[in-house]
């Protein structure tokens, strides 16, 4: 599926390889942006005949799996970013976006749909002056676009940790510690994808002063200025894990406590009772001689055990173990 707009806010309802490659030919008068969202052999023909583009490039579109990268052609730049959604399940999905930035038009490549994309392409058609007629300008409004779309996904991960610790203070499960080990490992993958993007947009502000001009190395600070408080936001994010984790030990050690305290006070008030159950059936001639009838003798050992849990608890409760 192809989409081409240009820096005027124009759609192009042929997306032929023919009306595109018309398009390319005044590229320098009017720049335009070529979205490409799971593209097929023709689609690849496409890039590699009419606009020129490496083998190279090419094989990196239909491999996937790279990792962020900045690579410099002659007439153009290669560029690999990451953008992050969440599944139905909570869990992160990484989607890779392959784009071809050049003076006067910017091509970008994807294999699922990019709502976000869709969005800002409809945004340009309403008001074509938000590209301000500049090809490298409308560059600028795609990746920002992209590198934004990672903040909801930290804000969700924030919110789904805090959840987290309250069902650990409430009740510490093993389900719990899973889920803990979860989101830690796509939080260490969200740190090293942006962590490698913030490195590639370091790169960019400087490339982008022979491409673009000076006129935009401010916006490429902009979104590296964005792309370091994503890599702090993930940092924060992997220590508050590691406190969870801290939480989630603490609440199932001192759970053990309480259980082996309330074990040792049951034990120790059985064993008075069991040494006078003893201790009165051994029959001492003593005993039996002593006490007039059975029933007296039943009636002073149990009361005897009683008195021994009654002394017993008045010392627990003083010394604070109940």
């Amino acid at each position: 599926m192809r989409t081409l707009i240009t820096t005027k806010g124009i759609a192009l309802d042929d997306a032929s390889e023919k009306a595109i490659a018309a398009r390319l030919k005044v590229c320098h008068d009017d720049g335009f942006w070529l979205d490409i969202q799971g593209p097929v052999e023709e689609d690849l023909n496409l890039l590699e005949k009419v606009f020129g583009f490496h083998h190279l490039t090419i094989e990196d579109i239909q491999h996937q799996d790279q990792r962020p990268k900045l690579d410099e052609y002659p007439g153009y730049t290669f560029i690999v970013l990451f953008t992050a959604a969440l599944g139905k399940d909570g869990s992160v999905n990484f989607r890779e976006h392959h784009m071809f930035v050049s003076k006067d038009y910017l091509v970008t490549v994807h294999d699922e749909p990019a709502e976000i994309l869709v969005e800002l392409a409809a945004r340009v058609r309403r008001n074509p002056e938000l590209t301000r007629g500049n090809p490298g300008f409308l560059t600028y409004l795609v990746i920002d676009q992209l590198v934004d779309s990672l903040f909801p996904v930290l804000e969700s991960l924030d919110e789904q940790i805090d959840n987290l610790e309250d069902q650990i203070l409430e009740k510490a499960t093993p389900e719990l510690l899973a889920e803990i080990y979860k989101l830690k490992h796509q939080v260490i993958e969200l740190r090293k994808f942006i962590g490698a993007q913030r490195d590639l947009f370091q790169r960019l502000i400087t490339h982008s002063m022979d491409v673009h001009g000076d006129e935009l190395t401010l916006y490429w600070r902009d979104v590296h200025d964005h792309l370091i408080r994503q890599y702090e936001t993930v940092d924060s994010l992997r220590d508050l894990l590691t406190g969870a984790m801290d939480v989630y030990l603490s609440t199932v050690s001192n759970r053990l406590n309480i259980t082996m305290k309330a074990l040792t006070v049951i034990a120790s008030i059985f064993l008075p009772i069991s040494f006078l159950t003893g201790f009165y059936g051994m029959n001492f001639l003593f005993l039996t001689g002593t006490l007039e009838t059975p029933t007296q003798a039943f009636f002073i050992g149990v009361g005897t055990m009683v008195l021994s849990v009654l002394v017993q608890l008045y010392f627990f409760k003083r010394r604070g173990w109940l």
